[in-house]
C-alpha cells in the first residue's frame, strides 16, 4: 500500500468486536499503521465545567450518583480500548497505536473520532453486544458505513484464526468507483496465494421492475444488454490483469441478473472473506433500487468493506 495507512478501529470488547480484531489478519493491511482504537461510553455527560455541570453538582444524591456511574463506564470503555490495543500491538509489532473514549451515542462518537482523526479506513464490528450497553451494534456500524467520509470495513465471521490464504470477491460496475475499489485491493498487502473474484453483472433486475413506470426503461433490448454485458467483461478483465500484476489470482465473473444478490450469492458460493465493492457506482437505468453497497453490506454472511475516495 502506497504511504502509511491511518485506520480507526471501533471496539467494545464483545465477541463480535474481537472477530473484527481476527480479521484485520486477513485485510491485507501495510506493516506500519496508524491506529486509533476507540470505545464509545452509551451515555451523555456534560462537558466538565460547562453551567450544565456546575449545577449538575447541586442536584440531588440519585442524579449525582447516576452520573458518577457515567463516569465510571467512559473508564470501563477506555479499559477496553486499552485491552484491544494490546492485542493489536501484539500481531502488529509495526504499527503505532493508540486508544480513545468518549461519551455519546456510539455511531455519534465513532464519527466525531473519525472526523477528528481523519483515518483512511475505520474498522467496526458488525454485531456487538458488551457489558457497557450494546455500543457496536448491527445498526451502529450501518449507521457508521453511510455517514462515513472515508472507507468502512465491516468485519464479521472470524471468531477463530483463519490460516487459508483469503478469498475476496470485488464488485464492479464499470464505474469510477469501481476503478477505485480495485486500485484499493491492488495496493494492499496480501499474503501468496491471496484470491480474487472481479464480478459484474448486468441488471436486468431493476429494467424489468421499471419498464411499466419508465418507458425509456423499456426501450432496452437484448442487444443493449449485451454491448452492456460485453463493457463489463471488458472492464473485469482489465481489473483482473492489475490485480495480477499485484500478485494476487484473480478471475473475472459477468453474468445477468440483480447485481445485489448476485455479489452476495458469489461470496456465499466461493467462501470468501471479504466483499469490496465501492459505495457509490451506477446501474444502466441510472434509477437505483437500493444501493448495492449498502445492500451487501447489510447481508453478507463475510466481512464488507466499502471503498471511498
Amino acid at each position: 500500500m502506497k504511504g502509511n495507512l491511518k485506520l480507526l478501529v471501533a471496539y467494545d470488547g464483545s465477541q463480535c468486536a474481537g472477530a473484527a480484531l481476527n480479521d484485520l489478519k486477513r485485510a491485507g493491511l501495510p506493516r506500519e499503521v496508524e491506529a486509533l482504537v476507540v470505545s464509545v461510553a452509551d451515555v451523555w455527560l456534560p462537558p466538565p465545567g460547562s453551567e450544565i455541570a456546575a449545577v449538575a453538582e447541586m442536584v440531588p444524591p440519585p442524579v449525582r450518583l447516576s452520573r458518577a456511574h457515567a463516569i465510571e463506564t467512559e473508564e470501563q470503555a477506555l479499559a477496553l480500548a486499552e485491552q484491544a490495543a494490546a492485542r493489536l500491538r501484539e500481531r502488529f509489532p509495526g504499527w503505532q497505536i493508540s486508544v480513545a473514549a468518549c461519551h455519546d451515542t456510539p455511531w455519534t462518537g465513532i464519527l466525531k473520532q473519525a472526523e477528528e482523526f481523519k483515518p483512511g479506513l475505520i474498522v467496526v464490528g458488525s454485531h456487538g453486544r458488551s457489558a457497557l450497553g450494546r455500543m457496536v451494534l448491527g445498526s451502529v456500524s450501518q449507521r457508521v458505513a453511510t455517514e462515513a467520509s472515508c472507507s468502512v470495513r465491516l468485519a464479521r465471521g472470524l471468531f477463530a484464526e483463519d490460516v487459508a490464504p483469503p478469498r475476496i470477491v470485488v464488485g464492479v460496475d464499470g464505474s469510477e468507483h469501481s476503478n477505485l475499489t480495485v486500485s484499493r485491493v491492488a495496493e494492499r498487502v496480501w499474503p501468496p496465494g491471496t484470491a480474487v473474484h472481479v464480478v459484474a453483472f448486468t441488471d436486468v433486475v431493476s429494467v424489468v421492475m421499471l419498464s411499466s413506470e419508465y418507458p425509456p426503461v423499456s426501450g432496452l433490448m437484448p442487444e443493449d444488454y449485451d454491448k452492456e454485458e460485453a463493457q463489463l467483461r471488458e472492464f473485469a478483465t482489465a481489473a483482473v490483469g492489475k490485480l495480477h500484476a499485484a500478485g494476487l489470482l484473480a478471475a473475472p465473473i459477468v453474468r445477468r441478473g440483480d447485481p445485489r444478490r448476485e455479489i452476495l450469492h458469489e461470496a456465499e458460493r466461493w467462501g470468501a472473506d471479504c466483499v469490496f465493492v465501492g459505495a457509490q457506482g451506477h446501474t444502466r437505468p441510472r434509477i437505483i433500487l437500493g444501493s448495492v453497497s449498502q445492500w451487501v453490506a447489510s447481508r453478507a454472511h463475510c466481512s464488507v468493506e466499502l471503498v471511498r475516495a
